[in-house]
């Protein structure tokens, strides 16, 4: 089930008309996330299969999985968000539940996404699988 955070995501993409506007607001998204300190930016939270730089920090506390993350473009940092958004809060045993792919087809990402974007966005979920995986 996708977390309020989530939701309004959704929400506000279907007041957006048209995906330039969708596109803009995943680059504010991106651009109202803290970053990461760089000291984590190194190869233990770095994922792999992504155009991009990307790291992701997991961060459990109490059996909720949160993560920090970051990337040095502007668009994936978006995608990061959207990702913290869907994720974020979440019982560390549910997070393997959640159904990103559809999720995200809910905002039109699986259409207007490059072949590369798009592989990124999928390691970027295997990644958080498997860090919640290794944390329960």
């Amino acid at each position: 089930m996708p977390t309020a955070a989530f939701e309004d995501i959704a929400e506000t993409f279907e007041f957006l008309d048209d995906w330039e506007e969708r596109y803009r607001h995943v680059i504010e998204l991106g651009k109202a996330m803290p970053g990461l300190d760089p000291a984590f930016q190194v190869p233990a939270t770095k994922v792999d299969g992504c155009a991009s730089q990307v790291w992701i920090l997991p961060q459990i506390e109490a059996g909720r999985f949160d993560f920090q993350g970051d990337s040095d473009a502007i668009i994936v940092r978006g995608l990061i968000a959207v990702l913290h958004a869907l994720y974020s809060g979440l019982p560390v045993a549910e997070v393997g539940d959640v159904d990103a792919p559809a999720a995200l087809a809910r905002l039109g990402l699986d259409e207007h996404l490059s072949a590369q974007r798009s592989n990124g966005l999928r390691a970027m979920i295997e990644r958080i699988r498997l860090l919640a995986a290794d944390a329960s």
